[in-house]
């Protein structure tokens, strides 16, 4: 699925679960678990919010084969798009 750099900015934007979790992965990697704790957004919400982004390809989890403890990041792509969402505040 194609989507342009101003529709992955209104996805974004649509959700404040998306750009809290989305800036907190921007700075290090983190547990499902550890953004629940620095968000106070509950596991489910996170849960959810990261498979959106991943599936956006704007997050990718590092440790794949993990059942638990799977770490996640912020792609390239994903930076890009944190980037421009600040310059276009």
């Amino acid at each position: 699925m194609v989507v342009s750099k101003w529709e992955l900015m209104g996805k974004i934007l649509a959700s404040g679960y998306r750009r809290k979790v989305l800036s907190a992965l921007s700075t290090r990697l983190l547990t499902p678990r550890k953004l629940e704790q620095k968000l106070k957004i509950r596991i489910s919400h996170i849960s959810f919010t990261l498979s959106e982004l991943t599936g956006l390809g704007l997050v990718k989890c590092t440790t794949p084969n993990l059942r638990a403890g799977k770490l996640y990041g912020i792609t390239k792509k994903g930076k890009n798009m944190l980037r421009l969402l600040k310059k276009n505040r």
